[in-house]
């Protein structure tokens, strides 16, 4: 998913105090995660714990790669498209599938893993220099290879039907987020905001604040539209320019599960939500479906909290839920 623009965060990894203060700079780490731009921050510790605290989280990072990307043949993830089927599934990859049926079943089959078929058609056609659509019976015989109420789960058992296919990019990157800050946290990191495609803090910042995430202004993303505030819950956006097939951006990333379409609603739809997980799936399928669809949904959320900042296609905003919760 879509790495967003921190608040006023320091620039780079480099230790030290700031000038006229007894505490911390900020340390940052920066890297890809499953293909997307992450980074790290810690604040009010030392360097060296920093450092530990960073090389947990990139083991932690990498073991968790080994089972959900696309980038990498030997994944899971990849192994269980190549086969269709995986006798004994690594346990992260059932209960993430698990809580990608759950969020399926609540957003109307809106996110839908199985639109990595589509994807696989749409990649061959524009990636071999196509400036045209492909033809409706591509898309359409890719769509009798989807569905993902159709996939079997029976302990560590996972066959998917016919030529299905799997991606988790709408998904994983929130459940990784999750499991890092996680583990961070259990090591008593109180002030570490992780970014792996998706916010969550392990608390506030060190002076008690609440972290100001930036809102990517969708006509010019690396510009600041707005900022929230976070110290327990989660953000995750999803936005039309991250990623697009065709040189003109028509086709992107955002593909609608019953048709193979791109989706054209917003310009760009954040989510808050009490984990990264939850954030990050909801704001795939959210941008997938209607405003009153929307609503409905986040009003059966209950107890889970659910906020959400949307830029319509025309500039204006609309924020549902409990966005202002941090």
């Amino acid at each position: 998913m879509l790495s967003l623009i921190i608040a006023g965060a320091a620039a780079g990894p480099l230790a030290g105090l700031s000038i006229g203060t007894a505490r911390a700079a900020p340390l940052r780490w920066e890297g890809p995660v499953m293909g997307a731009d992450a980074a790290m921050t810690f604040v009010g510790m030392g360097a060296a714990e920093a450092a530990r605290l960073q090389a947990l989280a990139l083991s932690e990072i990498a073991r968790l790669e080994e089972i959900f990307s696309l980038y990498k043949e030997s994944s899971a993830l990849q192994r269980l498209n190549r086969k269709g089927k995986l006798e004994s599934a690594p346990p992260e990859l059932v209960e993430l599938l698990d809580k990608a049926r759950h969020i399926h079943e609540v957003t109307g089959g809106a996110f839908d893993p199985s639109v990595q078929t589509y994807w696989d058609v749409l990649a061959r056609h524009y990636g071999a220099g196509a400036d045209e659509d492909p033809a409706a019976e591509r898309l359409a015989e890719a769509a009798r290879h989807t569905g993902f109420a159709r996939v079997k789960i029976k302990g560590a058992g996972i066959a998917l039907p016919g030529a299905m296919k799997l991606t988790l990019n709408g998904i994983a990157q929130g459940y990784i987020t999750d499991k890092v800050a996680e583990r961070l946290a259990q090591e008593g990191a109180r002030h570490v905001l992780v970014n792996l495609g998706e916010f969550r803090p392990t608390g506030p910042k060190d002076d008690g604040r609440d972290w100001q995430i930036g809102l990517a202004d969708p006509a010019a993303p690396y510009r600041i539209a707005d900022s929230t505030p976070l110290r327990t819950r989660a953000l995750a956006t999803s936005a039309p320019y991250s990623a697009s097939f065709d040189r003109h951006g028509k086709r992107h990333h955002l593909l609608d599960p019953a048709t193979g379409q791109s989706a054209a609603r917003y310009a760009s739809l954040s989510v808050k939500a009490p984990d990264a997980t939850w954030a990050d799936g909801l704001s795939t399928a959210f941008s997938l479906m209607s405003e009153e669809q929307i609503v409905r949904v986040v009003q059966r959320a209950g107890g889970r909290h659910i906020g959400v900042h949307l830029t319509r296609l025309d500039g204006t905003v609309r924020v549902l839920g409990d966005w202002a919760q941090a």
